[in-house]
């Protein structure tokens, strides 16, 4: 058998099946270091570089083991490109008799036994009743249940918590549809698979029950492959801690009645205790002071208004709890609604009382609903006593894991102190195919007029790139302001995050070919445009976090305590790593080229600019906007004598 490094060479196998393919030096070292960790069962920490392949680097390896291994990705988005294209390109190419399997959270999948009910329930509008007509055509079709095969819906569409299932409303074995279950068939494929695609919400959602005593999601693996691993101390973060949603309470009323109807239906006064408990909890959302964001609990916890729409939703769920319980007998579905209320109740009673010391506190508002979460101040422990209950090999990538050469936060974050980490540089050429920009004269971002100063700084430059820019911003009121200042005043088509969705931004921008792109947080990564249609990246400012975020704020309070400086150990490696994620939409291919911003005066005056510097790739660098036209001319010689080579 040959090792992964020739396997991944000039003559080996995926050379000769992938079109376009081209050894990598960094690849290689990739492949070889992850066979390593899987046959040692021991655990690697590795960031690899934009361009240095890290997919195949870890399916070659991974495939050639002969072990069951799971491989999780950021997003359902990723998971779906891992499964479906690159899993299917280097298996064929290996030509080995590896089994895959791909399983998403339960959620993602239909529930023929909701649908059925759906179909019976009330709508809030003929629209909706349409939406379920075409779910149910289309659940005579399907075979995976994946609801992101009715590309005809949006995945966030309100219509799918109606027809799917979640933990707490799941009948299991008793219900009429189990040996039909979509997400059971999936599960079945996920144990029988050698390997198996997941992404982090599942895998942590997991690790959470298997903590709790309760069972498990995920089938026993050899190995878990973490890929995107930047995002993981976020997500497990939601999941080692308790939270609640308004829509978990709104969904738990109309399930209960729908499921009145389809089961028993004897009456309108069950609607009438239902309907109370929708009200209860929409009053409760209009009694926070805050009207949008997140805030800490404390600080609205002895609110009048407040706390008597707290005893109004528990006085709700108790009355819908007395009603539930003669009924509950008669119907299976009533009879889950009641265990649902019964811990909606406790986590709400939780969630409204005294905040624990050892927790963070905080809500968030939205539009229309508000969540109340308790969220650990680390998951470090929680996190190694998973990984030491099973035993297995654990291999973490990611771009951007590394703040310089030091994997010091990331290691701190989930407790892996011991882990063997290493670091493989982009393959891509930066010096020659990008240019490092920082404009003069611009004012701090604490002033009142820094993003009209951005946008005037950036308009010379946008117009020298023939448009064909990334305007990324670290908050949503610099992006709507810059929207506003460019909605007339721009000479290329502007896009702007929040008119649509973003996959449908993205491919606009691509197909236009020079537009301008305004976005914050979700386009800083997870995002590959490549080609010319994407030139240019200007980014406001640096990306720290903001100071007034809840969570933010009980780990500086609780590093502060422990004699620790939260600002240079967290604050400023955290932003130092969304940088690089920003920084890496510019270069995604050996012929990309073009011009990297950076307005944030702080950057060059600032010691700590230098932490920043030295996690970005080596690029030349000019404070001379002149040399943005120079470098494009630079470009096009260098173009023509490649082609006449």
């Amino acid at each position: 058998m040959n090792t992964p490094s020739e396997i991944l060479g000039q003559d080996g196998p995926l050379a000769k099946h992938v079109a376009g393919f081209a050894p990598r030096a960094e690849q290689q070292a990739m492949a070889e270091a992850v066979a390593r960790t899987l046959e040692s069962n021991s655990i690697l920490i590795a960031e690899a570089g934009t361009g240095t392949g890290k997919t195949f680097a870890y399916l070659v390896p991974a495939l050639l083991s002969g072990q069951k291994v799971i491989i999780s990705t950021g997003t359902k988005n990723l998971q779906d490109q891992l499964y479906h294209r690159d899993l299917p390109v280097v298996r064929k190419a290996l030509e080995v008799p590896v089994s895959v399997a791909l399983l998403k959270g339960r959620n993602n999948y239909l529930c023929l036994h909701r649908l059925e009910v759906a179909e019976e329930g009330r709508y809030s509008s003929r629209e909706m009743a349409q939406k379920i007509q075409m779910i149910r055509s289309w659940s005579m079709q399907t075979k995976s249940g994946d609801i992101a095969e009715l590309s005809a819906l949006s995945e966030t569409d309100s219509v799918w918590p109606r027809v799917t299932s979640g933990t707490d409303n799941c009948l299991g074995a008793e219900c009429g549809f189990y040996d039909k279950c979509h997400l059971m068939e999936a599960r079945r494929q996920a144990q029988a698979a050698d390997v198996v695609v997941v992404n982090h919400h599942l895998l942590f959602a997991d690790m959470a029950l298997r903590e709790s005593g309760f069972g498990e999601l995920l089938p026993a693996a050899n190995a878990f492959i973490i890929d995107e691993a930047h995002q993981l101390p976020d997500v497990a973060s939601g999941f080692f801690g308790v939270s609640m949603s308004s829509q978990q309470l709104m969904e738990l009323a109309r399930d209960a009645e729908a499921e009145y109807i389809t089961d028993i239906n004897e009456g309108r006064d069950f609607s009438t205790v239902t309907d109370a408990l929708q009200t209860a909890v929409q009053d409760m959302r209009l009694a926070f002071k805050l009207k949008s964001g997140r805030g800490v609990w404390r600080d609205e916890a002895n609110g009048k208004d407040l706390l008597a729409a707290i005893e109004k939703v528990d006085a709700a769920l108790e009355k819908l709890q007395s009603t539930l319980k003669p009924l509950s007998e008669r119907s299976k579905g009533l009879d889950n609604c009641l265990r649902r209320c019964a811990e909606l109740e406790d986590i709400f009673r939780r969630l409204t009382g005294v905040s624990p010391e050892d927790q963070i506190h905080w809500y968030e508002i939205h539009k229309r609903s508000f969540s109340i979460h308790l969220t650990p101040l680390s998951i470090a422990d929680s996190f190694q006593s998973r990984l030491s209950e099973i035993n297995a090999a654990w291999i973490f990538t990611s771009a951007t894991l590394a703040v310089g050469e030091s994997f010091k936060l990331f290691q701190q974050q989930l407790g892996l102190i011991e882990a063997e980490t290493v670091q493989w540089a982009s393959p891509f050429d930066y010096y020659h195919q990008s240019l490092f920009y920082v404009p003069r004269d611009l004012p701090l971002p604490s002033d009142r007029d820094y993003t009209r100063a951005v946008i005037e700084s950036a308009r010379p430059v946008i117009d020298s790139c023939g448009g064909r820019t990334f305007l990324l911003f670290t908050s949503h009121r610099a992006l709507n302001e810059a929207a506003e200042l460019l909605e007339d005043n721009l000479d290329f088509p502007l896009l702007v995050q929040g008119e649509e969705p973003r996959d449908i931004l993205l491919e606009k921008f691509r197909k236009i070919g020079n537009a301008v792109l305004l976005g914050t947080s979700s386009f800083w990564e997870g995002v590959d445009v490549r080609g010319d249609a994407l030139s240019c990246v200007i980014i406001d400012k640096l990306p720290f976090a903001s100071p007034g975020d809840p969570v933010l704020q009980g780990r500086i309070e609780a590093m502060r305590k422990q004699g620790r400086n939260p600002f240079m150990e967290f604050q400023l490696p955290n932003a130092a790593i969304t940088l690089k994620q920003g920084v890496g939409r510019l270069i995604r291919d050996v012929s990309d080229h073009g011009i990297l911003m950076i307005c944030d005066p702080r950057l060059l005056d600032k010691p700590y600019g230098r932490v920043f510097l030295d996690s970005l790739p080596k690029m030349a660098r000019s404070r001379d906007a002149g040399d943005i036209a120079r470098f494009f001319d630079y470009v096009d010689k260098r173009t023509a004598v490649a082609h006449d080579a």
